[in-house]
Protein backbone atom coordinates (compact mmCIF):
# COMPACT_ATOMS: atom_id res chain seq x y z
CA UNK A 1 0.00 0.00 0.00
CA UNK A 2 1.16 3.36 -0.77
CA UNK A 3 2.57 5.19 2.15
CA UNK A 4 0.67 8.59 2.65
CA UNK A 5 2.65 11.92 3.78
CA UNK A 6 1.58 13.85 6.82
CA UNK A 7 -0.17 16.09 4.71
CA UNK A 8 -2.97 14.52 2.64
CA UNK A 9 -3.28 16.07 -1.47
CA UNK A 10 -6.33 17.94 -1.73
CA UNK A 11 -7.06 18.79 -4.89
CA UNK A 12 -8.85 21.83 -6.67
CA UNK A 13 -10.30 21.84 -9.84
CA UNK A 14 -10.46 25.84 -11.36
CA UNK A 15 -12.69 25.38 -14.56
CA UNK A 16 -13.36 28.10 -17.22
CA UNK A 17 -15.15 28.26 -19.71
CA UNK A 18 -18.64 26.65 -20.81
CA UNK A 19 -20.48 23.69 -19.88
CA UNK A 20 -18.96 21.13 -21.46
CA UNK A 21 -15.58 22.56 -19.72
CA UNK A 22 -17.40 21.65 -16.51
CA UNK A 23 -18.88 18.20 -17.43
CA UNK A 24 -14.88 17.08 -18.14
CA UNK A 25 -14.30 18.44 -14.62
CA UNK A 26 -16.45 16.65 -13.16
CA UNK A 27 -15.42 13.45 -14.60
CA UNK A 28 -12.31 14.10 -13.78
CA UNK A 29 -13.65 14.53 -9.96
CA UNK A 30 -15.22 11.58 -9.94
CA UNK A 31 -12.18 9.58 -11.20
CA UNK A 32 -9.62 11.58 -8.22
CA UNK A 33 -12.45 10.67 -5.57
CA UNK A 34 -12.57 6.71 -6.89
CA UNK A 35 -8.85 6.94 -6.35
CA UNK A 36 -9.30 8.06 -2.45
CA UNK A 37 -8.33 11.66 -3.42
CA UNK A 38 -9.65 14.52 -1.94
CA UNK A 39 -11.25 16.76 -4.82
CA UNK A 40 -13.15 19.88 -4.54
CA UNK A 41 -14.41 22.47 -7.47
CA UNK A 42 -13.54 26.08 -6.71
CA UNK A 43 -12.68 25.85 -3.59
CA UNK A 44 -12.78 29.13 -1.82
CA UNK A 45 -11.29 27.88 2.13
CA UNK A 46 -7.79 27.31 0.13
CA UNK A 47 -7.11 24.47 1.86
CA UNK A 48 -6.09 22.56 -1.09
CA UNK A 49 -2.07 22.03 -2.03
CA UNK A 50 -2.69 21.38 -5.52
CA UNK A 51 -4.37 22.72 -8.50
CA UNK A 52 -5.84 21.71 -11.70
CA UNK A 53 -7.04 24.97 -14.44
CA UNK A 54 -9.09 23.67 -16.96
CA UNK A 55 -9.22 25.76 -19.24
CA UNK A 56 -10.85 27.72 -22.33
CA UNK A 57 -9.43 28.67 -25.89
CA UNK A 58 -12.40 29.62 -27.59
CA UNK A 59 -12.30 33.34 -28.22
CA UNK A 60 -9.86 36.02 -26.60
CA UNK A 61 -11.45 36.74 -23.73
CA UNK A 62 -11.46 33.48 -22.63
CA UNK A 63 -7.91 32.49 -23.58
CA UNK A 64 -6.96 36.24 -21.34
CA UNK A 65 -9.11 34.88 -18.32
CA UNK A 66 -7.25 31.20 -18.50
CA UNK A 67 -4.18 32.62 -18.63
CA UNK A 68 -4.60 34.93 -15.89
CA UNK A 69 -5.79 32.51 -13.71
CA UNK A 70 -3.13 30.39 -14.28
CA UNK A 71 -0.78 32.75 -13.32
CA UNK A 72 -2.29 33.43 -10.11
CA UNK A 73 -2.56 29.94 -9.49
CA UNK A 74 1.52 30.05 -10.49
CA UNK A 75 2.15 32.88 -8.19
CA UNK A 76 0.41 31.20 -5.24
CA UNK A 77 2.92 28.29 -5.69
CA UNK A 78 5.69 30.67 -5.58
CA UNK A 79 5.27 31.79 -2.36
CA UNK A 80 4.80 28.22 -0.87
CA UNK A 81 1.06 28.36 -0.68
CA UNK A 82 0.38 25.52 -3.72
CA UNK A 83 2.46 22.36 -4.40
CA UNK A 84 1.89 21.82 -7.85
CA UNK A 85 -0.03 23.69 -10.78
CA UNK A 86 -1.54 21.32 -13.60
CA UNK A 87 -3.42 22.30 -16.81
CA UNK A 88 -5.96 20.80 -19.08
CA UNK A 89 -8.53 21.92 -21.49
CA UNK A 90 -8.76 24.18 -24.42
CA UNK A 91 -6.38 26.36 -24.52
CA UNK A 92 -3.92 23.89 -23.60
CA UNK A 93 -4.48 21.41 -25.83
CA UNK A 94 -4.46 24.64 -28.60
CA UNK A 95 -1.38 26.44 -27.60
CA UNK A 96 0.60 23.71 -25.25
CA UNK A 97 4.32 24.16 -26.65
CA UNK A 98 3.69 27.90 -26.57
CA UNK A 99 2.32 28.38 -23.25
CA UNK A 100 5.07 25.50 -21.62
CA UNK A 101 8.06 27.73 -22.73
CA UNK A 102 6.16 31.36 -21.33
CA UNK A 103 5.00 29.56 -18.01
CA UNK A 104 7.78 26.63 -17.12
CA UNK A 105 6.22 26.93 -13.58
CA UNK A 106 3.08 25.18 -14.26
CA UNK A 107 3.56 21.00 -13.44
CA UNK A 108 2.62 19.43 -16.71
CA UNK A 109 0.30 20.39 -19.78
CA UNK A 110 -2.76 17.88 -20.45
CA UNK A 111 -5.18 18.43 -23.28
CA UNK A 112 -8.87 17.82 -23.44
CA UNK A 113 -8.54 14.25 -24.25
CA UNK A 114 -5.40 13.10 -21.84
CA UNK A 115 -7.84 12.50 -18.56
CA UNK A 116 -5.57 9.05 -18.41
CA UNK A 117 -2.31 10.59 -18.38
CA UNK A 118 -2.72 13.69 -16.11
CA UNK A 119 -4.54 10.57 -13.51
CA UNK A 120 -0.74 9.21 -13.55
CA UNK A 121 0.50 12.52 -12.00
CA UNK A 122 -1.43 11.43 -9.13
CA UNK A 123 -0.31 7.87 -8.94
CA UNK A 124 -3.98 7.28 -10.11
CA UNK A 125 -5.37 4.50 -12.18
CA UNK A 126 -8.41 5.44 -14.92
CA UNK A 127 -11.25 3.17 -13.88
CA UNK A 128 -12.71 2.94 -17.33
CA UNK A 129 -15.76 0.94 -15.22
CA UNK A 130 -16.36 4.58 -13.74
CA UNK A 131 -17.60 5.84 -17.35
CA UNK A 132 -20.55 8.23 -17.29
CA UNK A 133 -19.68 8.80 -13.61
CA UNK A 134 -19.48 12.32 -12.20
CA UNK A 135 -18.79 14.23 -9.07
CA UNK A 136 -21.16 17.27 -9.64
CA UNK A 137 -19.80 20.62 -9.18
CA UNK A 138 -23.46 21.87 -10.23
CA UNK A 139 -26.51 22.17 -7.41
CA UNK A 140 -27.76 18.83 -7.04
CA UNK A 141 -31.20 19.51 -9.14
CA UNK A 142 -30.04 19.85 -12.05
CA UNK A 143 -26.41 18.26 -14.28
CA UNK A 144 -25.01 18.99 -17.79
CA UNK A 145 -24.77 16.01 -20.05
CA UNK A 146 -22.53 15.77 -23.09
CA UNK A 147 -23.84 13.75 -25.97
CA UNK A 148 -21.23 14.11 -27.85
CA UNK A 149 -17.48 15.28 -28.69
CA UNK A 150 -16.28 17.06 -31.27
CA UNK A 151 -18.15 18.43 -34.59
CA UNK A 152 -17.25 18.08 -38.20
CA UNK A 153 -18.52 21.37 -39.38
CA UNK A 154 -16.37 24.58 -41.41
CA UNK A 155 -17.60 27.69 -40.09
CA UNK A 156 -14.80 29.58 -40.96
CA UNK A 157 -14.78 31.32 -37.35
CA UNK A 158 -14.68 28.43 -35.31
CA UNK A 159 -11.54 26.79 -33.75
CA UNK A 160 -13.49 24.23 -31.64
CA UNK A 161 -12.49 21.62 -34.16
CA UNK A 162 -8.76 22.39 -33.81
CA UNK A 163 -9.27 21.79 -29.83
CA UNK A 164 -12.10 18.87 -29.85
CA UNK A 165 -11.70 17.16 -32.76
CA UNK A 166 -14.23 15.31 -35.02
CA UNK A 167 -17.61 14.49 -33.74
CA UNK A 168 -17.68 11.26 -31.70
CA UNK A 169 -21.08 10.27 -30.20
CA UNK A 170 -21.83 8.39 -27.29
CA UNK A 171 -24.33 5.21 -27.11
CA UNK A 172 -27.70 6.06 -26.40
CA UNK A 173 -27.45 2.80 -23.97
CA UNK A 174 -24.36 4.60 -21.63
CA UNK A 175 -26.41 7.93 -21.54
CA UNK A 176 -29.37 6.25 -20.29
CA UNK A 177 -27.41 4.89 -17.73
CA UNK A 178 -25.86 8.15 -16.99
CA UNK A 179 -29.18 9.67 -16.70
CA UNK A 180 -30.32 7.00 -14.11
CA UNK A 181 -27.47 7.61 -12.33
CA UNK A 182 -27.82 11.23 -12.21
CA UNK A 183 -31.74 11.35 -10.94
CA UNK A 184 -30.31 8.46 -8.32
CA UNK A 185 -28.16 11.54 -6.96
CA UNK A 186 -31.30 13.69 -6.74
CA UNK A 187 -30.82 15.45 -10.30
CA UNK A 188 -34.18 16.05 -12.00
CA UNK A 189 -33.28 18.56 -14.81
CA UNK A 190 -30.45 17.24 -17.27
CA UNK A 191 -29.30 19.51 -19.84
CA UNK A 192 -28.46 17.74 -23.52
CA UNK A 193 -25.14 19.43 -24.54
CA UNK A 194 -22.71 18.59 -27.65
CA UNK A 195 -20.64 20.72 -30.47
CA UNK A 196 -23.86 19.86 -32.21
CA UNK A 197 -26.72 17.98 -30.62
CA UNK A 198 -28.15 17.70 -34.12
CA UNK A 199 -25.79 15.11 -35.24
CA UNK A 200 -26.18 12.67 -32.98
CA UNK A 201 -25.79 9.54 -34.10
CA UNK A 202 -24.69 9.71 -37.39
CA UNK A 203 -20.97 8.49 -36.74
CA UNK A 204 -22.31 5.54 -34.20
CA UNK A 205 -25.27 4.57 -36.32
CA UNK A 206 -25.02 5.91 -39.44
CA UNK A 207 -28.16 8.07 -38.89
CA UNK A 208 -29.44 10.96 -36.89
CA UNK A 209 -30.37 9.22 -33.80
CA UNK A 210 -31.46 12.67 -31.44
CA UNK A 211 -35.17 11.67 -31.38
CA UNK A 212 -34.40 8.43 -30.23
CA UNK A 213 -32.44 9.25 -27.73
CA UNK A 214 -34.94 12.20 -26.16
CA UNK A 215 -37.29 8.69 -26.49
CA UNK A 216 -35.58 6.75 -24.63
CA UNK A 217 -34.60 9.35 -22.09
CA UNK A 218 -37.98 10.75 -21.38
CA UNK A 219 -38.48 6.89 -20.49
CA UNK A 220 -35.89 7.50 -17.21
CA UNK A 221 -38.61 7.46 -14.01
CA UNK A 222 -37.85 10.86 -11.93
CA UNK A 223 -36.72 12.84 -14.57
CA UNK A 224 -38.51 15.89 -15.00
CA UNK A 225 -37.50 18.47 -17.66
CA UNK A 226 -34.87 17.89 -20.50
CA UNK A 227 -33.19 20.41 -22.14
CA UNK A 228 -31.72 20.84 -25.78
CA UNK A 229 -28.58 23.19 -26.15
CA UNK A 230 -26.71 23.81 -29.77
CA UNK A 231 -28.64 22.57 -32.20
CA UNK A 232 -27.19 23.76 -35.77
CA UNK A 233 -29.81 24.44 -38.58
CA UNK A 234 -28.81 22.89 -41.23
CA UNK A 235 -30.37 19.47 -41.58
CA UNK A 236 -32.45 20.15 -38.88
CA UNK A 237 -34.04 17.06 -37.62
CA UNK A 238 -37.86 17.94 -37.51
CA UNK A 239 -38.82 14.28 -35.68
CA UNK A 240 -36.98 15.79 -32.76
CA UNK A 241 -39.77 18.37 -32.56
CA UNK A 242 -42.55 15.24 -32.68
CA UNK A 243 -40.73 14.24 -29.47
CA UNK A 244 -40.52 16.75 -28.10
CA UNK A 245 -44.44 17.54 -27.99
CA UNK A 246 -45.52 14.10 -27.31
CA UNK A 247 -42.77 13.90 -23.83
CA UNK A 248 -43.99 16.05 -21.33
CA UNK A 249 -40.97 15.78 -19.80
CA UNK A 250 -39.27 17.01 -22.68
CA UNK A 251 -38.80 20.88 -22.13
CA UNK A 252 -40.28 22.94 -25.10
CA UNK A 253 -37.52 25.31 -25.65
CA UNK A 254 -34.26 24.85 -27.87
CA UNK A 255 -31.09 26.63 -28.18
CA UNK A 256 -29.83 27.01 -31.95
CA UNK A 257 -26.74 29.43 -32.69
CA UNK A 258 -27.47 30.81 -36.03
CA UNK A 259 -24.46 33.21 -35.48
CA UNK A 260 -26.01 35.71 -38.07
CA UNK A 261 -29.05 36.87 -40.55
CA UNK A 262 -27.00 38.88 -43.37
CA UNK A 263 -26.77 36.47 -46.75
CA UNK A 264 -23.31 38.12 -47.28
CA UNK A 265 -22.06 37.05 -43.35
CA UNK A 266 -23.93 33.50 -43.27
CA UNK A 267 -21.93 32.97 -47.02
CA UNK A 268 -18.48 33.99 -45.56
CA UNK A 269 -19.06 32.31 -41.87
CA UNK A 270 -19.71 29.20 -43.84
CA UNK A 271 -22.50 28.53 -41.85
CA UNK A 272 -24.76 26.18 -44.92
CA UNK A 273 -28.11 28.59 -44.47
CA UNK A 274 -29.57 31.78 -46.11
CA UNK A 275 -31.95 33.61 -44.13
CA UNK A 276 -34.35 32.49 -46.28
CA UNK A 277 -33.75 29.31 -44.80
CA UNK A 278 -33.48 29.75 -41.30
CA UNK A 279 -36.93 31.81 -41.66
CA UNK A 280 -38.62 28.64 -43.29
CA UNK A 281 -36.90 26.53 -40.83
CA UNK A 282 -38.03 29.24 -37.38
CA UNK A 283 -41.45 28.71 -39.11
CA UNK A 284 -41.77 25.12 -39.27
CA UNK A 285 -40.42 24.64 -35.51
CA UNK A 286 -42.80 27.00 -34.35
CA UNK A 287 -46.22 25.43 -36.46
CA UNK A 288 -44.88 22.32 -34.98
CA UNK A 289 -44.09 23.31 -31.62
CA UNK A 290 -46.36 26.52 -30.61
CA UNK A 291 -45.62 28.26 -27.59
CA UNK A 292 -41.59 26.92 -28.20
CA UNK A 293 -38.88 29.18 -26.57
CA UNK A 294 -36.18 29.32 -28.90
CA UNK A 295 -32.96 30.68 -28.23
CA UNK A 296 -30.28 31.99 -30.17
CA UNK A 297 -26.89 32.96 -30.08
CA UNK A 298 -24.95 35.82 -32.50
CA UNK A 299 -21.54 37.09 -33.68
CA UNK A 300 -21.01 40.63 -34.62
CA UNK A 301 -17.88 42.26 -36.41
CA UNK A 302 -17.13 39.25 -38.12
CA UNK A 303 -14.94 40.76 -41.13
CA UNK A 304 -16.29 42.57 -43.38
CA UNK A 305 -19.37 43.13 -41.63
CA UNK A 306 -21.07 46.28 -43.04
CA UNK A 307 -23.49 48.70 -41.39
CA UNK A 308 -26.12 46.86 -44.05
CA UNK A 309 -25.14 43.66 -42.56
CA UNK A 310 -26.08 44.79 -39.00
CA UNK A 311 -29.20 46.28 -40.53
CA UNK A 312 -29.98 42.95 -41.94
CA UNK A 313 -30.09 41.47 -38.37
CA UNK A 314 -31.65 44.01 -36.38
CA UNK A 315 -34.29 43.55 -38.76
CA UNK A 316 -33.91 39.75 -38.75
CA UNK A 317 -34.46 39.79 -34.70
CA UNK A 318 -37.67 42.03 -35.25
CA UNK A 319 -39.03 39.86 -37.39
CA UNK A 320 -38.28 36.91 -35.88
CA UNK A 321 -38.79 37.78 -32.12
CA UNK A 322 -36.50 34.97 -30.47
CA UNK A 323 -37.19 34.33 -26.85
CA UNK A 324 -33.78 34.38 -25.83
CA UNK A 325 -30.65 36.15 -27.23
CA UNK A 326 -27.01 36.22 -26.62
CA UNK A 327 -24.43 37.74 -28.67
CA UNK A 328 -20.26 37.38 -28.94
CA UNK A 329 -17.91 39.92 -30.87
CA UNK A 330 -16.16 38.38 -33.32
CA UNK A 331 -12.50 37.08 -32.21
CA UNK A 332 -9.74 36.62 -34.68
CA UNK A 333 -8.46 33.06 -33.99
CA UNK A 334 -5.44 31.64 -35.59
CA UNK A 335 -5.50 28.20 -37.97
CA UNK A 336 -9.34 29.12 -38.97
CA UNK A 337 -10.11 30.15 -42.49
CA UNK A 338 -11.46 33.30 -41.31
CA UNK A 339 -7.78 34.05 -39.84
CA UNK A 340 -7.01 35.18 -43.87
CA UNK A 341 -9.10 37.79 -43.44
CA UNK A 342 -8.20 41.57 -42.51
CA UNK A 343 -9.81 41.57 -38.36
CA UNK A 344 -10.96 45.22 -40.26
CA UNK A 345 -13.50 46.27 -37.44
CA UNK A 346 -12.04 47.92 -34.48
CA UNK A 347 -12.89 46.03 -31.08
CA UNK A 348 -14.97 49.17 -29.81
CA UNK A 349 -16.96 49.29 -33.27
CA UNK A 350 -17.76 45.47 -32.56
CA UNK A 351 -18.78 46.07 -28.98
CA UNK A 352 -21.27 49.33 -30.08
CA UNK A 353 -22.47 46.87 -32.88
CA UNK A 354 -23.29 43.80 -29.92
CA UNK A 355 -25.59 47.01 -27.76
CA UNK A 356 -27.45 48.07 -30.65
CA UNK A 357 -28.31 44.39 -31.25
CA UNK A 358 -29.32 43.69 -28.23
CA UNK A 359 -30.72 46.72 -27.46
CA UNK A 360 -33.52 45.11 -30.24
CA UNK A 361 -33.21 42.18 -28.24
CA UNK A 362 -34.23 43.65 -24.91
CA UNK A 363 -37.46 45.63 -26.23
CA UNK A 364 -38.88 42.21 -27.35
CA UNK A 365 -37.60 40.30 -24.22
CA UNK A 366 -39.78 42.96 -22.03
CA UNK A 367 -42.80 42.91 -24.51
CA UNK A 368 -42.46 39.24 -24.45
CA UNK A 369 -42.62 38.61 -20.26
CA UNK A 370 -45.29 41.74 -19.98
CA UNK A 371 -47.53 38.57 -21.85
CA UNK A 372 -46.74 36.05 -19.21
CA UNK A 373 -48.53 38.79 -16.31
CA UNK A 374 -51.57 36.65 -14.99
CA UNK A 375 -50.11 33.39 -16.18
CA UNK A 376 -49.06 30.46 -13.89
CA UNK A 377 -46.16 28.35 -14.83
CA UNK A 378 -44.03 25.11 -13.30
CA UNK A 379 -41.11 26.52 -11.39
CA UNK A 380 -37.48 24.77 -10.59
CA UNK A 381 -36.48 26.45 -7.28
CA UNK A 382 -32.45 27.01 -7.94
CA UNK A 383 -31.43 29.01 -4.86
CA UNK A 384 -32.49 31.76 -1.97
CA UNK A 385 -30.74 34.54 -2.25
CA UNK A 386 -31.16 38.30 -0.49
CA UNK A 387 -34.30 36.80 1.36
CA UNK A 388 -35.68 36.02 -1.83
CA UNK A 389 -36.26 32.25 -4.41
CA UNK A 390 -34.78 31.99 -7.39
CA UNK A 391 -36.45 29.80 -9.79
CA UNK A 392 -36.76 29.06 -13.30
CA UNK A 393 -39.55 27.93 -16.38
CA UNK A 394 -39.11 25.23 -18.80
CA UNK A 395 -38.59 28.11 -21.23
CA UNK A 396 -35.06 29.03 -19.02
CA UNK A 397 -31.85 27.51 -19.38
CA UNK A 398 -29.62 28.28 -15.82
CA UNK A 399 -27.39 30.91 -15.78
CA UNK A 400 -27.98 32.35 -19.75
CA UNK A 401 -31.67 32.78 -19.13
CA UNK A 402 -34.20 35.06 -17.30
CA UNK A 403 -34.66 33.95 -14.09
CA UNK A 404 -38.45 34.11 -12.16
CA UNK A 405 -37.72 36.35 -8.16
CA UNK A 406 -40.60 34.67 -5.54
CA UNK A 407 -41.72 35.73 -2.94
CA UNK A 408 -43.45 33.06 -0.55
CA UNK A 409 -44.21 32.83 3.30
CA UNK A 410 -43.24 29.23 3.41
CA UNK A 411 -40.03 27.68 2.73
CA UNK A 412 -39.45 26.73 -0.67
CA UNK A 413 -36.99 23.50 -0.69
CA UNK A 414 -33.75 24.02 -3.25
CA UNK A 415 -34.85 21.65 -5.98
CA UNK A 416 -38.40 21.41 -5.48
CA UNK A 417 -40.90 22.90 -8.52
CA UNK A 418 -43.67 24.85 -7.58
CA UNK A 419 -46.87 26.67 -9.57
CA UNK A 420 -46.00 30.37 -9.62
CA UNK A 421 -48.14 32.74 -11.15
CA UNK A 422 -46.79 35.99 -12.47
CA UNK A 423 -47.19 39.45 -10.86
CA UNK A 424 -44.20 41.62 -12.71
CA UNK A 425 -42.32 41.37 -15.90
CA UNK A 426 -39.24 43.08 -16.59
CA UNK A 427 -36.79 43.03 -19.35
CA UNK A 428 -34.91 39.82 -18.97
CA UNK A 429 -36.53 38.80 -15.46
CA UNK A 430 -40.23 37.74 -13.80
CA UNK A 431 -41.56 38.20 -10.44
CA UNK A 432 -44.44 35.94 -9.07
CA UNK A 433 -46.07 34.68 -6.64
CA UNK A 434 -46.90 30.87 -5.48
CA UNK A 435 -50.26 29.50 -5.77
CA UNK A 436 -51.69 26.31 -4.81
Amino acid sequence: MKARTLQRDKVNIITLGCSKNLVDSEVLSGQLKANEIDVVHENAKLDHNIVVVNTCGFIDKAKEESINTILDQVALKKKGKLDKVYVTGCLSERYRGDLEAEIPEVDAWFGTFELPLMLKQFNADYKSELLGERMLATPKHYAYMKISEGCNRTCSFCAIPLMRGQHVSRSIDSLVAEAESLVQKGVKEVMLIAQELTYYGLDLYKKRKLDELLNRLADVKGLEWIRLHYAYPNKFPMEVLDVMRQRDNICNYLDMPLQHASDNMLKAMRRQSTRAEMEDLIAAIRDKNPGICLRTTLITGFPGETRDDVEDLKDFLEKQRFDRVGIFTYSHEENTSAYDLEDNIPADEKQRRAQEIMEVQQEISYEKNQEKIGQTFKVLIDKKEAGRYLGRTEFDSVEVDNEVVITADKKLPVGDFVQVKITKAYDYDLEGEVVE
